[in-house]
């Protein structure tokens, strides 16, 4: 717990190891008074927006722990994770945990957690620890041997396995990570002397050019300081009037460079973009030119370029330091919220016809599990997506006459991606049935009612980025297929109703 921080604060606790005061290697971060992180965000403009797209958006993310088995995965409900991710600590929600951590990790290019253990050995709180107070105490065997984190002078020891680092990659040091204000500190430099300029000009200045009275004729000294007094008092104040001057032969000479000279928006438009392309925000995203053509895929490329690899970060290291806490072998994973082009995936999957199977298929774009006549290959031009074909059964030809389809025709057509729907056995009337029929009834309402809950699941998330699949439990595996499918293709809500129509019609012909 953070009780330990608060010991040590009032003096308790054990006394500081001596290694940890000749050893600890504190934060490279070349950090100047004007330039400390936390300044630059506070004062920076568009540091401050590129900051904030990114925290708030990585924040929104939801987390799910996933149980490996082999080559499978198996999402797991109400994980401890997941409970503790909701309440990390007293003073904190999951939104405010990941939000300032990926805000740390932007600015500092590290950010920490402290694991406060419970009676179990398990983490039972996450608190975050500022990466301008830590320091890493590097070990010749174990790399790292622990942390030191300072507060007003006092230096609190932490055990390595008390703390997760988070850090972006860095050429030049061992421990720490990379902030993208390095980067980006000159464009960030030049950006606040160009707004400081221009506050002085409108502030101190009146908005008065730099220039210089010329007096063309050698007055004499008293009318010299009359000259000056006259001038100072007229464009000295807090608003601005116009000098009349005694005298003859009295001109202006602008020396100054006006905002028009300077091109002074588009200076401080360039240093925006140059910030936000080295945070990874493209100014389509902000842009009041942008069109919405733009903004489509501006924000595409902000989700599959900026904020899906930062995700995929957070997760690996929960998965490492984190989730070794907890028996059993498990991942956590943030959603795929990567858009997807529905018509070049339709395109990959006819493409794979030829190469994989069934299963193989429903396995990798559907998200289903195997089945047993799934192991044929899916070979052929075939729609990806056909409905199941009735059966047909053609009248014997006549006497000396030719049937209308003959076996050869039949068996070279290709075979549909999934087989007819297995039906009851048919009884005839007045058979006994009793025992079987419940089950069946059971059976197809259980399916019904799965199917119109699938429906409203699929059109409440119709057209947003892909999320979690709709577990199927009770249809059957064929019509499930059908439907997964029809909905990849499916671009409307009046598409998407109709798949689960033809879905309904297919369940009551098996009746």
């Amino acid at each position: 717990m953070f009780k330990k921080f608060v010991n040590l604060l009032q003096g308790g606790g054990k006394r500081l190891p001596p290694h940890l005061t000749s050893v600890a290697v504190h934060q490279q971060m070349a950090e100047t008074p004007s330039f400390a992180p936390g300044g630059v965000y506070q004062q920076s403009p568009w540091v401050y927006v590129a900051v904030n797209r990114i925290a708030e958006a990585a924040a929104l993310v939801p987390l799910r722990v996933l149980r490996v088995d082999g080559e499978q995965s198996v999402e797991v409900q109400r994980h401890p994770l997941e409970v503790l991710l909701e309440a990390p600590n007293p003073f904190m929600s999951r939104f405010e945990l990941l939000e300032s951590t990926v805000g740390m990790l932007e600015l500092f290019g590290n950010a920490y957690w402290f694991l406060g253990s419970g009676a179990d050995g398990t983490p039972a709180q996450i608190w975050t620890l500022r990466p301008d107070r830590m320091s890493i105490v590097p070990d010749a065997m174990r790399y790292i041997r622990g942390y030191v984190y300072e507060i007003d002078g006092l230096r609190i020891p932490l055990e390595a396995e008390e703390v997760i680092h988070f850090k972006r990659w860095h050429p030049a040091n061992d421990y720490y990570g990379l902030s993208a204000l390095e980067a980006a500190r000159l464009a960030i430099l030049s950006d606040k002397d160009m707004a400081q300029w221009n506050r002085n000009t409108f502030g101190q200045e009146n908005g008065v050019p730099a220039g210089i009275v010329l007096v063309k004729n050698n007055p004499s000294q008293a009318d010299f300081d009359r000259i000056k007094r006259e001038w100072r008092a007229s464009y000295g104040g807090t608003q601005r009037r116009t000098a009349f001057l005694r005298g003859e032969d009295v001109e202006w000479k602008n020396i100054g460079l006006s905002h028009t000279d300077l091109d002074f928006l588009k200076g401080r438009a360039a240093h925006r973009d140059e910030i936000l392309n080295i945070f990874g925000v493209p100014v389509g995203l902000i842009s009041e030119n942008a069109t919405e053509a733009n903004a489509k895929v501006a924000e595409r490329q902000f989700i599959e370029r900026t904020l899906y690899p930062k995700l995929v970060r957070l997760a690996q290291k929960i998965t490492q330091d984190l989730l070794a806490f907890y028996p059993g072998t498990h991942v956590a994973v943030f959603d795929d919220i990567r858009p997807t082009d529905t018509q070049a995936r339709l395109e990959e999957i006819k493409a794979s016809y030829p190469v994989l199977s069934i299963n193989e298929i429903r396995a990798r774009y559907f998200n289903l599990p195997a089945v047993e006549w799934g192991e044929r290959p899916a070979q052929g031009e075939v729609n990806p997506y056909p409905p199941t074909p009735p059966l047909r059964l053609h009248p014997p030809a006549e006497k000396g006459g030719a049937s209308t389809q003959s076996l050869t025709d039949v068996t070279q057509q290709p075979l549909p991606l999934t087989p007819p729907l297995r039906l009851p056995p048919l009884r005839r009337e007045g058979e006994e049935n009793a025992d079987d029929a419940e089950p069946v009834e059971d059976a197809m309402k259980a399916a019904v009612d799965e199917l119109a809950r699938w429906e409203r699941f699929a059109l409440k998330r119709l057209g947003r980025a892909q999320g979690r699949p709709f577990a199927v439990r009770a249809l059957p595996d064929e019509v499930a297929f059908e439907v997964a499918a029809g909905l990849l293709a499916a671009q409307s809500e009046d598409e998407a109703k109709a798949v689960f129509k033809e879905a309904r019609e297919q369940i009551a012909v098996s009746r």
